[in-house]
């Protein structure tokens, strides 16, 4: 086991995960953060995040680099996984504790060949600069995994931040944003309808009992210009993790417009 004290007063941990060879878990404040497999860098084991990187696997053909900005790092398994299945992409990577990513990279190596920059800072602050210093006009991909709730940042979770991003995309580029949310899910509600207002198509991921709004849990929306076709939303669906949900535009309105009558 190994640890560190942030500059923001929680103190980070990296332990094995227990149940595998060569996984480890990243704790911050005694919660669990990021699961990490070192060896097998495209295993994913948090469900949310397998549903993210499902949609980074339906962005390009199989294999093909791509530039993706990770606002919020863990402990950058998301990063590890695109360098794993895509060779030769370039990544970013922006946390605002100074010490976790330097504490992570040491005892967490990331795979050979990795071309990922790690900036420390609040991520909408940064977010302009991000497409210089990867020397691109765009991101196929910014995921951004910082939320928890009502409590996350405001000047992060709105509609001008979501602006923002949008514009920092590349032409074929998504965001895909985690909402962790209580039962009810007003957090969700709220993100769903200010990406709604930015983003030409929002698509909804998640287990499948989190529509229902009883249960609290995560939900990952992805704001692209891109439609939802049958044929994705198959591909998607079957990716799983099951019991599985993937929602167009569409049904995505109508989820809202339920869960504000219950």
């Amino acid at each position: 086991m190994a640890h560190i004290q942030l500059s923001g007063g929680q103190r980070a941990e990296i332990h094995p995960d227990g149940f595998s060879d060569h996984g480890h878990v990243l704790e911050i404040g005694g919660a669990e953060q990021s699961h990490v497999d070192v060896q097998n860098p495209d295993y994913v084991f948090y469900e949310y995040l397998r549903r993210i990187a499902n949609t980074v696997d339906a962005l390009a053909p199989a294999g093909e680099p791509i530039t993706a900005a990770h606002l919020g790092a863990g402990a950058l398994t998301l990063v590890r996984y695109i360098q794993a299945t895509r060779p030769g992409s370039r990544q970013v990577a922006v946390d605002i504790e100074p010490e976790l990513m330097g504490f992570v990279t040491d005892r967490l190596p990331l795979p050979a060949g990795t071309d990922c920059q790690l900036v420390v800072g609040d991520a909408r602050e940064q977010l302009a600069n991000l497409p210089e210093l990867l020397g691109v006009p765009g991101f196929d991909a910014i995921i951004l995994d910082i939320f928890t709730g009502m409590d996350a940042p405001a000047h992060l979770a709105n509609r001008d931040f979501y602006r923002e991003l949008k514009d920092a995309l590349s032409e074929r580029g998504m965001v895909a944003i985690n909402v962790g949310d209580d039962a009810g899910l007003p957090f969700f509600q709220l993100q769903a309808t200010a990406m709604l207002e930015v983003f030409d198509h929002v698509w909804c991921l998640c287990e499948s009992s989190m529509l229902s709004g009883e249960n609290e849990g995560n939900l990952v929306l992805i704001g692209t210009s891109r439609e939802l076709d049958e044929d994705t939303q198959d591909l998607l669906y079957a990716m799983g993790p099951h019991p599985a949900e993937v929602l167009t535009t569409d049904e995505l309105r109508d989820l809202l417009d339920e869960l504000a009558e219950s």
